[in-house]
Order: structure tokens, then C-alpha cells, then sequence
């Protein structure tokens, strides 16, 4: 049984990525697995102000789920990371998030073996349009997690209004992702 945490930065909860993320948990979940969802929304998450206090005190001096939230991400086996694409990026839920990771940059060897799992949702049919958010998502696992472990990329592509993604193959894709977690 691993320990897998899911990572939402969907602004709408139902929302195409979130959408994904609940059909991986359900895969996940039927495949035995200890499942946490965490909806970015809904967290009280500051902006790394760049102090680097943290660098001191091993945890962000900040006052919000920041602290609790890097501490899931460290204690997991495998982490989902979930975004719309806004503009051609990640979102900005998903952004700070990574941000504030800095706090714990000392421990970011505990990353290695974690296996990760990027959905990536947006409007456009094409994956062209995801290139640059997937290579930002790559970045902090290669760069900043050394020897963690690309499991998959789920591209929930033409899904624009809220659960629009429900009609789309890609359902299927998310929760056999989850089965094979």
C-alpha cells in the first residue's frame, strides 16, 4: 500500500482537473492504496515572500497549510500534481505551492524514488499548448527532486467548461492511473 497525496490546484472544484484527480483517487483507491486529496482552493497558502528564513528554521515563518502541506508532500510514496493551464503555465494555486516548497530544500532528497503523476487540463485540443507548464512541472521534479520518478502524464485536452473532461476518453486514462499506482 503506498501513500499517495493528491495535489488539486483546480480554482473550481468539480472542475476538469479536479475532475481527474477524484478519477484517479478512485483507481487509487480500489487498488488498496492510503489516498489524501488536497484542493489548493480551499488552503490558506501565502506567497513565498523570498525571506529565506526558512532556510534557518526548516519550515516557513508564514501562518497558513503551507508547513502542512510540504510536510504531506515529503511523507508521500507517490504525489499527484494537477493544473489548468491558464495562459500557458500552470495555474497560480499550483505555482505557490511550489514555491513554498523552498522551506524544506534541505530534505528534497527524500524525493528520490517518489513517483509523481502530472495532470495537465486545458481548452485547447492540442498538447501543444501544455508544453511549457509540463516542462515547468518536469523542471521541479528533475531539478529540485532528484530521483524522483515520472510515473505519467495525463493531458485532459478540449475541457473547458467545468466537468466538460467527463465526456472525454481521458476519464478512463486517470483512473487506470490510479489502478496502476
Amino acid at each position: 500500500m503506498k501513500r499517495i497525496l493528491v495535489i488539486s490546484a483546480s480554482g473550481r472544484k468539480g472542475g476538469n482537473s479536479d475532475t481527474l484527480c477524484d478519477e484517479f483517487i478512485r483507481g487509487a483507491k480500489e487498488a488498496g492504496h492510503d489516498v489524501e486529496k488536497i484542493r489548493l482552493a480551499e488552503k490558506n497558502l501565502g506567497y513565498c515572500t523570498g525571506c529565506y528564513a526558512c532556510q534557518k528554521l526548516h519550515r516557513c515563518v508564514q501562518k497558513d497549510e503551507g508547513n502542512e502541506i510540504v510536510a504531506k508532500m515529503l511523507e508521500a510514496d507517490a504525489i499527484v500534481l494537477a493544473t489548468p493551464v491558464y495562459f500557458y503555465s500552470m495555474n497560480g494555486y499550483m505555482k505557490t505551492l511550489i514555491d513554498r516548497t523552498v522551506s524544506r530544500w534541505d530534505e528534497f532528497g527524500k524525493f528520490k524514488g517518489t513517483e509523481f503523476w502530472l495532470v495537465i487540463t486545458a481548452a485547447e485540443e492540442s498538447h501543444e499548448m501544455m508544453h511549457s507548464t509540463l516542462e515547468a512541472l518536469r523542471g521541479f521534479m528533475r531539478d529540485c527532486m532528484d530521483g524522483s520518478v515520472e510515473r505519467g502524464v495525463i493531458y485532459g485536452t478540449g475541457a473547458y467548461e467545468a466537468g466538460s473532461v467527463k465526456t472525454l476518453p481521458v476519464m478512463r486514462e486517470a483512473y487506470e492511473a490510479g489502478l496502476s499506482a
